[in-house]
């Protein structure tokens, strides 16, 4: 039976494991798919060792997606513009293959499940960090009118911005409302919330974030209050899945259903 695993540290807490099972049931896949605690000194050895004992594919997350990145020999051009690798495979003729689909996981699931167009649309980005890195390319790709990076420490902005060709703000220059507001940062986690004006939203705007928790995150719930709709990143989790999945199987799973179980069951 084909190996697959996800490796992090910490990564008994992974659902990456559970959402496989679903897809490999809906899609008639014969896989496993298992965790793997990486180690800080060994992360590398233990990626070949999983290929050498002819493991099909692995899913990398915090803290090694940079360290992914460095180890392989074939990028895809998404995995080149984040700097990170949150998906493996080896070639056929030996060579390491990386891959990110967080990005393209958030715009599918925009996009697909929610029913949102990113093209022609103002977007703000709140954060300038790993997350955000990882989702610039595919959201460029569809076209939007502008996208504005929004950061506390506007350099970091600024030298994200010029990388992807987009604008940069500190949070006291902005200029709402946005039509697309996205939060990649990682505030809700601690439940705080970037400096944000409310003018930045009106009724129209269309707010995400990619953090998920069972009740409606700080950031939703500012944008609730300001008469903006929106939805959190599960279905980012389950899109970036997918997403690999498909590269791994060839097979593109439905993702809205199982979204919808995991909510029922937080």
């Amino acid at each position: 039976m084909d190996q697959y695993a996800v490796v992090g540290n910490p990564i008994a807490h992974s659902k990456s494991p559970s959402i496989h099972a679903y897809f490999a049931q809906q899609t008639g896949q014969d896989l496993v798919y298992s965790t793997l605690l990486g180690d800080e000194v060994e992360f590398e050895n233990q990626v070949r060792d999983f290929f050498e004992k002819d493991g099909k594919g692995l899913n990398i997350t915090v803290p090694f997606k940079e360290r992914a990145f460095a180890m392989c020999d074939i990028l895809s051009q998404r995995a080149k513009q984040a700097g990170a690798v949150n998906t493996l495979m080896m070639g056929k003729n030996g060579d390491l293959f990386g891959d990110n689909t967080d990005g393209v996981g958030m715009v599918r699931d925009i996009i697909k499940n929610h029913g949102q167009s990113l093209t022609a649309k103002s977007i703000l980005i709140l954060g300038a960090g790993g997350a955000v890195r990882g989702v610039l390319e595919p959201i460029l790709a569809e076209n939007p009118e502008s996208v504005t990076i929004a950061n506390r420490t506007l350099e970091k902005a600024h030298a994200l911005a010029d990388q992807f060709d987009c604008l940069a703000s500190s949070f006291e220059d902005l200029e709402g409302p946005f039509d697309i507001i996205i939060n990649g940062t990682s505030a809700s986690l601690s439940g705080s919330l970037p400096p944000l004006k409310d003018a930045l939203v009106n009724a129209e705007t269309w707010c995400y974030d990619m953090m998920y928790g069972k009740d409606r995150t700080v950031f939703l719930q500012w944008a609730h209050e300001r008469g903006a709709d929106g939805a959190d990143g599960l279905g980012m989790l389950v899109g970036q899945a997918a997403e690999a999945f498909y590269l791994w199987r060839q097979v593109r799973p439905e993702t809205a259903s199982l979204v919808d179980d995991m909510r029922q069951q937080m």
